[in-house]
Formats: C-alpha cells, structure tokens, sequence
C-alpha cells in the first residue's frame, strides 16, 4: 500500500495579478494535509474519501480505461488527476493496474467547515503524486506540479495555479504563472511526457526563507468563499477599465519584487510594508471590479491586527474565507487573537509546512 499527502496553502499577496501571465505572488504551505493511499486489488477498483461516504465510487477495466458504475460524482479533480497521471504512465510503457483509492483531508473541519486553504489543489497534486508512486513512474517536483496544474486546469478553468505549487514545493514560495495560453496549444503538439519535461513560458518557483522573527497568523471569517466566481467577475470587469487595471497589475508586480527582496534581505519592516502596500492595491481592485474582496469581517481582521502591529489583509481571492497577518513574534499575539474571537474570527493554528521529498 502506497501513502503520500500533500498541503494546503494561503496565498500571502499578489492575488489577482498571479492570474495574469508572468505575474508573482507569495504563498505559504500549511500544516494540514489531504492524504491519499493506494491499494492494488483484483478486477475492480474504488475511490473512497471520507467527506464524500455516500457517493464512493467503484469502476472497473476495459483495457486502458477506467469504466465507472455511476456518472454523477464530486470526485472530478481527483478523476482529472488519475487520468492525466495514468497517460503518462502508458505514454512510457506501464501497465495499468486496478486499485483502491482512499482520501482522507483535514483542510476542512469535520462538521464540514471550508477554510479556503486549497483542498481541491491538495486532492489534485496528492493523487498524481500517490500514482506515480504506485506505478513508480519517474517524478520531480516540476513534473509533479505540471501534471497537476494540467488535472486541475483541465477541471478549474481558470486560477494561477499558486496553490498547486505551494502544495507540491512547500514552505513559503515566490511563484510566477505560467502562459495557459502557450499550454493549450502545446497540448495538441507535444506528449505529455514531452510537455511535462519542457520549459513553460513565464514558470518560476522560487524558495523563500522569512526572517527568524516573522510569524504569521491566521483569522477565519465563517465565510467560505468561491475562488473561480470572484476571478470571473474581476475577469469581466478589466475589459471595460483597461487602463485602470494594467495600473493594478503593474502596481502589484512592483509591490512583490518588493517584498521578494524583503524575504531575501531578511527585513520584516520591508515586508510588513508591501503586505499593506498589497492590501490596498486589492482594496482598489475591489472597488474597480465591484467585486467585493475585503468584507466587514476581513476589514476588523485586518484593522484589529494593525492596531497590535501586525500587517494584514485578505488572502487569496477575499469574499469571505481567511485573512493573514505578519507580525514580530514579540508582539503580544495573544491579546490579539483574543480581540478576534469577540468579533466572531476564528484564529486558526496553522503552521508552516516544508515538503522534503
């Protein structure tokens, strides 16, 4: 039996910008995972996940593919994901294979609450990675996250991708997005072992290292949010305000180089600066787009957190979900979390986690 997990992530600035081609933005991986284990069996196989009990499914094969019992199901990043893995598998001469498939994920709580932390990214990269185990195909960390940014784009439609990359690399990263473009015409020209091995146009994965006195805290608003739908609005609305939004995305990229040298100077100061420099760039897009990014609650997150010294805003797409906070580790955080807690935020204990394989 093979057992691997992977991830969740908190983006901690440069949303929005990331989407666009070349674009940067930081993200953390965080100590709470989805776990995938894999099982050869005999005739047939099954995808099992714990959130999803009443709707396991079990198919069986016909030569090379997989023929499923029933067709309505919620496991579609986790059947992307087995798909694209299974055809690189036969692309260099494995032989497939029926197995048990089981998920088991952390990333929400168990009364059901979404924390917007990248579990659909975590369930993507854990079952290409527990695949390639299990055929022991030839895997690196490149052709990890490029096998599961392709599952996922094919299932998503749209995003970054950071989240898949902060799952695969770990710890706190720099990354840049790739051209979608350049990927979905070098589908139809290359392999997928071939494309997998290529360089993509603009892909950057850079390490980072915080200083020893940065911690980061977390606040959940009890409002899960939609990602892909608030991409979307802010999508229909850079057409019409061109101009003001390239403003936005050059402002952003700025404000990350910024901060990407703060991480590599080691200088909290500089980087507390350009994290309200990025809050109030998003605040701007917010108000541009009609979209609203930075709620009520995301706004008392943010200002309660200044007020103890901490530089805050939204993370990831806004709308609900989860703010963050960059603060000395001297500070009085426990006061701070405290203020939280009356306001109806719920401070989540996460930590950051570094991938070693």
């Amino acid at each position: 039996m093979i057992t691997v997990k992977a991830p969740g992530k908190l983006y901690i600035a440069g949303e929005y910008a990331v989407v666009e081609t070349g674009f940067p933005a930081i993200l953390v991986a965080l100590n709470q995972f989805v776990t995938v284990t894999v099982k050869e069996s005999g005739d047939y196989g099954s995808i099992y996940s714990q959130q999803y009990r009443e709707n396991s499914l079990l198919w069986k094969r016909e030569g090379n593919h997989m023929v499923f019992d029933n067709r309505d199901n919620p496991f579609h990043y986790i059947l992307s994901a087995i798909k694209l893995t299974e055809t690189y598998a036969q692309e260099i001469g494995k032989k497939m294979k029926c197995y048990h498939l089981r998920i088991d994920s952390d990333l929400d709580s168990p009364d059901g609450k979404k924390y917007g932390l990248g579990s659909s990214a975590a369930v993507t990269v854990a079952t290409v990675k527990a695949l390639c185990h299990f055929y022991n195909l030839p895997m690196t960390k490149s052709r990890l996250f490029k096998l599961a940014a392709i599952a996922h784009l094919d299932i998503q439609g749209n995003g970054s991708l950071g989240d898949i990359a902060a799952s695969v690399y770990g710890g706190w990263i720099a990354y840049n997005s790739f051209d979608r473009n350049w990927l979905k015409k070098a589908r139809h020209r290359y392999s997928l072992t071939a494309l997998i091995d290529r360089k993509w146009p603009q892909l950057n994965v850079e390490l980072l290292t915080p200083p020893k006195e940065l911690s980061l805290l977390i606040g959940w608003t009890g409002s899960p949010a939609s990602t892909s739908h608030l991409v979307d609005a802010v999508g229909l609305k850079k057409a019409e305000q061109v101009k003001n939004y390239q403003k936005f995305l050059h402002d952003s990229r700025a404000c990350l180089k910024r901060m990407i040298k703060g991480f590599q100077t080691k200088s909290l100061a500089t980087i507390k600066e350009e994290i309200r420099r990025n809050r109030k760039l998003l605040q701007s897009l917010g108000v541009l787009s009609d979209v609203q990014i930075e709620t009520p609650l995301l706004h008392a997150l943010c200002e309660t957190a200044e007020k103890f010294g901490g530089a805050s805003k939204t993370s990831g797409a806004g709308g609900g979900d989860c703010g963050i906070v960059l603060i000395n580790d001297s500070s009085n955080t426990q006061a701070l979390l405290a203020n939280w807690k009356e306001v109806g935020i719920e401070p989540l204990d996460l930590h950051v986690h570094r991938v070693n394989d």
